[in-house]
């Protein structure tokens, strides 16, 4: 069976305002957002090999939330370290803004430990959800040394992170040298300022540094790609890595619109569950425009339910009790 490897962090969250009427709720986030769209969305066929380290405090619950997935690869589990696990405390403000403080010490991965476990992977999902899952450097010897397709949402690498543990949007180091890791990247409206003042400008230096395709997120006005080569026009994307940019390819953009939620729940993860469903879509064959109008549904569906646990099975159309 084929695996995709996904890389991330489970975060513990807390959350307060989402709904002004309710209490405080805490649950799990992070990276489980996208875990339970994969699990929705990916091909048959396809295995889940996680590839997350969680705190010694929360590993029993992380096993348990691991253990709902149905694409889970047998024997997966997450890496447990003897830290706190990542928490987060989101104040939300409204639908689309939110202040954000994280706390907790799961290390990043480096080359050594990772190498050996992606050998036997068909494609990898990365999503920086702390921003710290991995430094430059080794992102870089990931993208050398493994052959299949990388999706990145960038997310949390353009988050700084104050004394206090409150994240704030800051522009990203280095950032072509990141841009080369990937062959899909995913951005967010706000995150893809902080790259340049010139959209098109920043697209051009992703495809130049060796990415095939950006997918940036626009909230309720749907999703925007640029690529050039690769998942644009037919079934080629397959589990073989796109093929690389040349000058000659043109240069391919659109909007994908989605539909307007009447009465949206929760936005907590809407992005996280997008991009799992259209890379897991790219990975089924679908050409590009249909996997991301396949995310905006899903996302869309997202902010009709509260939390991960059970989203899966929501994702899917199931009934799923409060």
């Amino acid at each position: 069976m084929p695996k995709l490897g996904v890389i991330g962090s489970l975060v513990w969250d807390e959350i307060h305002g989402r709904d002004p009427a309710a209490a405080v709720v805490e649950e799990w986030g992070g990276i489980a957002y996208a875990l339970a769209s994969l699990d929705a969305h990916l091909p048959e066929g396809w295995e889940i090999v996680p590839l997350i380290k969680v705190g010694s405090d929360l590993a029993d619950e992380a096993r348990e939330f691991l253990a709902s997935l149905r694409r889970l690869a047998k024997g997966a589990r997450c890496v447990e370290v003897p830290v706190p696990n990542n928490r987060v405390v989101l104040y939300y403000q409204s639908a689309e803004r939110r202040c954000e403080r994280m706390a907790g010490g799961v290390p990043a991965w480096n080359w050594t430990e990772l190498g050996p476990m992606v050998r036997d992977l068909d494609a990898l999902y990365l999503n920086f959800l702390s921003g710290f899952e991995m430094c430059l450097g080794t992102a870089q010897s990931l993208r050398r040394g493994f052959a299949g397709p990388i999706y990145g949402d960038l997310h949390s690498l353009l988050l700084g992170m104050q004394g206090d543990g409150v994240r704030i949007l800051q522009p990203l180091p280095a950032a072509q040298s990141w841009f080369g890791c990937f062959d899909v990247i995913q951005v967010n409206e706000e995150e893809m300022n902080q790259l340049g003042p010139d959209p098109l400008a920043v697209a051009a230096d992703m495809l130049g540094a060796g990415a095939t395709t950006l997918v940036v997120t626009l909230g309720p006005r749907g999703a925007v790609y640029v690529t050039q080569g690769g998942w644009v026009g037919g079934r080629e994307g397959g589990i073989s890595r796109p093929a690389v940019q040349q000058p000659s390819r043109p240069i391919t953009t659109a909007l994908v619109p989605v539909d307007i939620v009447a009465s949206p729940t929760d936005p907590t993860g809407c992005g996280d569950v997008f991009g799992a469903a259209v890379f897991a879509r790219l990975l089924a064959g679908d050409p590009l425009p249909e996997a991301i109008a396949a995310g905006n549904r899903a996302g869309a569906r997202n902010v009709s339910y509260r939390g991960a646990s059970g989203l899966t099975r929501h994702l899917r159309g199931e009934l799923v009790a409060p």
